[in-house]
């Protein structure tokens, strides 16, 4: 007999991106069971990148800064209230393997590296660095009881989220940003890059509050009223709305490379101690990928990326500007 869940539920507490990337999982639940009830569970802080998102019932929050474990006790009674049919976990880390394998869900799926995930109902391989995209990691969690079709990421901006980033003239997005240092194309290259750009267009900075300082630094530099600041000043979805009327989109390997996928935004992905081969690029129609053509053994050196360069040259963001503009 066909497997027909009505209440569903995604795990998802990672990072931004991880978050945007498992929004794959919601599009194919909801075309393969359109009358299931889809929750989705995020960690505080990051429930705005759900915000209209129509085929969502409810979004559960994780608070992890304060009262984590309480926190978490308190979601194991509010899910097993629920009696979930299906929980499908992405997230590969024991807190939420606490969750699936305590919620007396039916059928819990999630990935092997999970420590709790010999109590799952089934588990699977998270291979990477074989070029398979984490979407398609993810989609292969729920492949035995949907298809083999690929869907992708969406995020649903709404139409006051357009109305404010609205722009007078053509422009292009950039968010020169990282959480981690080796992820981060060196503010130097940005303002070379921006200094190379057309001058009849705007160049709008985008990143957190955190980013501020750094987009400053940028707009300074370059000295342009053509360059505008609007890092920490904007919501996600809002972030999301300008990179898809923008010309174009130059990221780090980061949080708004997945935005621009979510909204099929043209985008350009600056590579530095990754790789695209780790299955992060972006999946827009429009997307080009840049990185170093020298052979470096060190690079990749990580999966995350470090807050110095480990052999303190950082040659794999020596990047020719002409190499991204041409």
């Amino acid at each position: 007999m066909r497997f027909i869940p009505k209440k569903i539920l995604i795990i998802q507490t990672a990072f931004i991106g991880d978050v945007v990337l498992a929004t794959a999982l919601i599009e194919k639940l909801r075309i393969t069971f359109p009358n299931a009830s889809i929750d989705f569970l995020v960690r505080k802080g990051n429930e705005s990148l759900l915000d209209n998102h129509p085929y969502l019932h409810n979004v559960l929050i994780w608070d992890k800064t304060q009262g984590k474990l309480k926190n978490l006790f308190n979601l194991i009674t509010q899910i097993r209230k629920t009696k979930y049919d299906l929980i499908v976990n992405p997230h590969r880390f024991a807190s939420t393997g606490i969750l699936c394998a305590f919620s007396r869900a039916q059928r819990t799926v999630g990935f092997s590296k999970n420590p709790f995930s010999l109590l799952y109902s089934k588990r699977y391989k998270h291979t990477i660095g074989n070029n398979t995209h984490e979407v398609d990691r993810n989609l292969n969690l729920i492949e035995e009881f949907t298809n083999k079709e690929r869907v992708l990421p969406k995020l649903y901006p709404s139409e006051e989220d357009f109305k404010k980033v609205t722009q007078p003239f053509p422009y292009y997005c950039i968010a020169p940003a990282s959480v981690w240092f080796t992820k981060q194309f060196p503010k130097e290259k940005w303002i070379e890059l921006i200094k190379e750009l057309p001058k009849d267009k705007l160049v709008l900075l985008l990143g957190a509050k955190s980013d501020n300082t750094l987009c400053e630094i940028i707009k300074k530099a370059v000295n342009k009223s053509n360059v505008l600041n609007y890092a920490g000043k904007l919501s996600f979805l809002e972030s999301a709305a300008l990179m898809q009327k923008a010309e174009m989109n130059f990221v780090n390997d980061s949080a708004p490379l997945h935005f621009a996928s979510a909204v099929d935004a043209p985008v350009t992905a600056i590579f530095c101690s990754t790789v695209p081969e780790f299955g992060f690029t972006a999946v827009s129609s429009d997307a080009k990928v840049i990185q170093t053509d020298e052979k470096l053994s060190c690079r990749p050196c990580g999966l995350h990326g470090f807050n110095t360069c480990p052999k303190k040259h950082f040659k794999c963001a020596e990047i020719p500007i002409s190499k991204i503009l041409r």
